[in-house]
């Protein structure tokens, strides 16, 4: 009788749920860092807050390469929800995050696939643009792009929400110190005391069916625009082709290989120093340079922002 009352006891004692995670700092971590990252994500903040207000405004940007924009500056907003906890962590001796916070960091980071399908969107209109222009008005219509945004977005939503929830009804156990600096479902896994091999084929095939697709739509899309610049009669166009291209190319390469180098390798490869480095790579660094990439750097953005600081007198 006493055997089974200790085994039961043991058993709840291994099934406790935790409740809240405590989020370790960096190593050696300081205020210098704290005034690195808060500049890197103030910064950030204003770019994206910058092309959303700039397609607005101007009436010549309503069309769909800065719709696409747009919605990809509201993703890189949306994906900035793992900072300022990790700028809580540098100064404060509280790091406590509630799994309410967990589920939000991790929902938010799967919003991931949204962002591929955006840049998939962003390649096709570019190949209809350069080898089908006759009938881009028709084929890029207001209606189409908009469903394409919009499926862009729910694409993401139920996935990120259901492997999101699958993942916390799980019991957890030992130390409850998380070795990152947000809550990342890999590192959260480490903490379940329960068969997750189902969880773990669901995550890695719907992120396969989900990102896959988009991926080779990028590739279609550009081995066609590249053969047909190529094409052209008069090398006078090729190099301003390239350069609107190539913006686009940069983000879609940064996304992609960022996120393969983060979470394709097998767990044992990376020490844990090195995946917290990884992970603020492509959470934070990526994040900062892909408005100036992709949109800050365009002529037409940059003069409807001039435009507009001008009336208030900024300049």
């Amino acid at each position: 009788m006493r055997k089974k009352i200790i085994n039961t006891f043991l058993k709840k004692w291994h099934e406790t749920i935790i409740i809240e995670f405590i989020l370790l700092r960096f190593p050696r971590s300081t205020f210098c860092f704290f005034v690195v990252f808060l500049v890197i994500y103030l910064l950030t903040l204003i770019e994206n807050f910058l092309i959303i207000l700039t397609t607005l405004v101007d009436s010549a940007l309503h069309c769909p390469v800065y719709f696409f924009l747009q919605n990809l500056s509201f993703m890189h907003i949306f994906n900035l929800v793992t900072v300022p906890k990790m700028l809580m962590n540098l100064v404060s001796k509280n790091k406590d995050i509630y799994c309410s916070g967990d589920m939000t960091h991790t929902n938010f980071f799967f919003f991931g696939i949204t962002e591929s399908f955006l840049l998939s969107a962003m390649a096709y209109n570019r190949y209809v643009a350069r080898c089908d222009p006759l009938r881009y008005t028709t084929i890029m219509n207001k209606k189409f792009f908009k469903k394409l945004a919009v499926m862009s977005w729910f694409s993401g939503i139920p996935v990120g929400s259901l492997q999101t929830t699958w993942l916390f009804s799980f019991p957890f156990c030992r130390s409850n110190e998380l070795n990152h600096f947000f809550c990342d479902a890999p590192t959260i896994l480490e903490f379940v005391y329960a068969d997750s091999y189902l969880f773990e084929m669901f995550a890695l095939i719907a992120s396969t069916i989900l990102t896959f697709p988009p991926f080779l739509i990028i590739l279609f899309s550009y081995v066609h625009i590249i053969s047909t610049i190529l094409k052209m009669p008069t090398a006078t166009g090729r190099p301003k082709i390239f350069s609107t291209c190539s913006s686009h190319l940069i983000v879609v390469i940064l996304f992609y290989g960022m996120a393969s180098f983060t979470y394709l390798p097998p767990k044992s490869i990376y020490s844990t120093n090195t995946k917290k480095l990884l992970s603020l790579s492509y959470t934070v660094f990526t994040l900062m340079l892909n408005p100036i990439i992709n949109s800050l750097r365009n002529n037409e953005v940059k003069g409807t922002l001039k435009r507009i600081l001008n009336k208030r007198n900024v300049f």
